[in-house]
């Protein structure tokens, strides 16, 4: 918990408020806006439980002017408030109405730290920011060795390696393990009802009858525990991996929680690392979920904070096709998206590679504007945060920002899709054709992506062996790809 909390004092009021002006700014899933809500809700709960005083505007408040300022305004009048503390927001959006707000005030007004994150929100910028490219190895080194984990006395790597990536890549073949924290805890049907009375606009399935999602620390730590005993060992090796009826598969779908900050990031690290001392999980497993906290977390919100606020506007590869409209149902003849789209919709969840190698990968090959696939995956997903989103959508999946994130395009062809999933198996399209009505979309758009964009591409060198195959490629084959792939661009809202 904050430090804020440690202390109760009568002249001290905290306000919580829902309001539409952050319900609006993207179309968000149901179940996301009833997860924030029912964790707000619990979380004014307890503070009024440990003797604070406590605000709280519901979205239904007929005192509730739906915005953020807007009910400052009125409160800090209404109270006589001669001080106002805010802690401070993830997303740069609010942080800006936060402070223009404040700085035309009278009352003394202070911005304090978030106390969530191993870092500092802008000390990537301080350590890196003279530089065009700011690696993950790079810092993740470094923070093992600032924070002690895995890492020896003398700050070499347990194991004697750094990374353990190159383990982490297999595919999972057999029967898809139980479901581990998705099970219906909370009937938010009365939440539900006001979200829907107030004319909040949402799309995907709420589930509020059986609501999966944690809402207290209590439950989140619930499902911490979960996950250390019953799928990190397995993480490691199949992290990777995608399963048609295995939404999370050995996932630890922890994200929402640490995103709204109802368990810590420190503790998360910490009760892996017992479970790889204990010797319940490898230092494979055990450094690819570290790496996914400690360094890509961390190191995303660094660079977030670095580029904003003209990383928005990126559109490097100039893409400017629309999102195709299944993207909002999942009704698609391709089979790994139906599947990646569909647990979306009903679930509010895809794990980061049916992210970033199947929904993400065929925008990118499609040519979709970046700001329209960016708003789909800022309101789809439950953790989904602008600080996290953006820059894994227009760095790591759409490459819009030229390599500043990545050193390469995350774009495949239907090869790789089958080897680490079992989606091609029920699909209507060949993965193993090229060409033809039949064939497998992704394909003829790989490499009539890579042809488009060979300007902007070809002196990447992880792209080298890329370019030399299309160039040994026949001038009757690679012209039957583009045209190829150009009737499949057309047509992209039917297939």
């Amino acid at each position: 918990m904050h430090s804020w909390f440690r202390r109760v004092e009568p002249c001290i009021l905290y306000v919580l408020m829902e309001v539409r002006e952050e319900t609006d700014y993207v179309v968000h899933h149901a179940q996301k806006v009833i997860a924030i809500f029912a964790a707000m809700r619990a979380f004014a709960d307890l503070l009024r439980g440990l003797g604070h005083d406590v605000i709280y505007l519901t979205i239904g408040d007929a005192h509730n002017a739906q915005s953020i300022p807007a009910n400052l305004e009125r409160l800090v009048a209404l109270h006589g408030a001669t001080r106002l503390e805010w802690q401070e927001p993830d997303e740069w959006r609010l942080d800006q109405v936060l402070s223009n707000w404040a700085a035309r005030q009278a009352i003394a007004s202070s911005r304090l730290g978030s106390e969530h994150f191993y870092t500092e929100r802008n000390e990537l910028a301080e350590n890196f920011g003279h530089r065009r490219h700011a690696f993950l190895e790079v810092y993740y080194r470094r923070a093992r060795i600032k924070e002690h984990v895995l890492v020896d006395a003398h700050g070499k790597p347990a194991g004697g390696r750094w990374n353990y990536d190159a383990e982490n890549r297999r595919a999972w073949r057999g029967v898809p393990p139980a479901p581990g924290v998705r099970r219906g805890r909370h009937d938010h049907r009365a939440l539900w009802g006001e979200i829907e009375a107030a004319g909040v606009t949402t799309f995907g399935q709420p589930q509020a009858a059986s609501f999966p999602w944690p809402a207290t620390r209590a439950e989140a730590l619930c499902d911490l525990e979960a996950f250390i005993g019953q799928r990190l060992a397995h993480f490691g090796d199949f992290q990777d991996a995608m399963a048609e009826g295995a939404p999370e598969l050995f996932h630890s779908l922890l994200s929402f929680a640490l995103n709204v900050k109802l368990i810590s990031p420190r503790e998360v690290v910490e009760r892996a690392l017992e479970a790889w001392r204990d010797g319940r999980a490898s230092l494979a497993s055990v450094e690819g979920f570290v790496r996914q906290i400690l360094g890509w977390r961390e190191y995303i919100r660094g660079v977030y904070w670095m580029r904003m606020p003209g990383y928005a506007r990126s559109n490097y590869l100039d893409a400017h096709e629309p999102l195709p409209p299944w993207y909002w149902t999942g009704e698609t003849g391709m089979n790994c998206l139906a599947q990646a789209i569909g647990q979306s919709l009903s679930g509010a969840y895809a794990h980061h590679i049916q992210r970033l190698m199947l929904t993400g990968n065929f925008a990118l090959l499609l040519g979709v504007e970046p700001d329209a696939i960016e708003r789909w995956y800022l309101g789809i997903y439950i953790d989904a945060f602008e600080w996290v989103e953006m820059p894994n959508t227009l760095g790591m999946s759409q490459f819009a920002d030229g390599g500043q994130l990545a050193t390469k395009p995350y774009a495949a062809s239907a090869a790789y899709i089958d080897r680490m999933s079992d989606y091609c198996r029920g699909c209507r399209y060949d993965r193993r054709k090229r060409l033809g009505p039949d064939a497998c979309p992704f394909n003829a758009l790989y490499w009539a992506f890579f042809e488009r964009n060979r300007p902007r591409l070809a002196h990447l060198p992880r792209l080298a062996m890329v370019y030399r195959s299309l160039d040994r490629m026949s001038s009757e084959e690679r012209s039957g790809l583009i045209a190829q792939a150009e009737a499949i661009r057309r047509s992209a809202a039917t297939l």
